[in-house]
């Protein structure tokens, strides 16, 4: 599905009509965390970041699985 974003108050939809100012953004993801419409596929928000349990040791990327960093190590709390 395509993406817009409205240039003025940053909304992101699938409907351009409902922008004041859309542009463009590509495809649009649903974050399974917040539910947010997102154009970034690596969109990070505070519930996802309240489960992060890994990092990777070789570019610091945090992530909530180990399958989802090259390098994992776990986050000690």
């Amino acid at each position: 599905m395509t993406a817009y974003e409205c240039k003025t108050c940053g909304k992101v939809t699938s409907d351009k009509g409902h922008l004041c100012e859309p542009t463009e953004v590509g495809k649009i993801y649903s974050c399974k965390h917040c539910g947010k419409q997102v154009s970034n596929e690596k969109h990070v928000c505070k519930p996802q970041v309240m489960e992060f349990k890994f990092f990777c040791n070789d570019c610091g990327r945090s992530a909530v699985s180990e399958k989802d960093v090259c390098n994992p190590a776990p986050i000690n709390d």
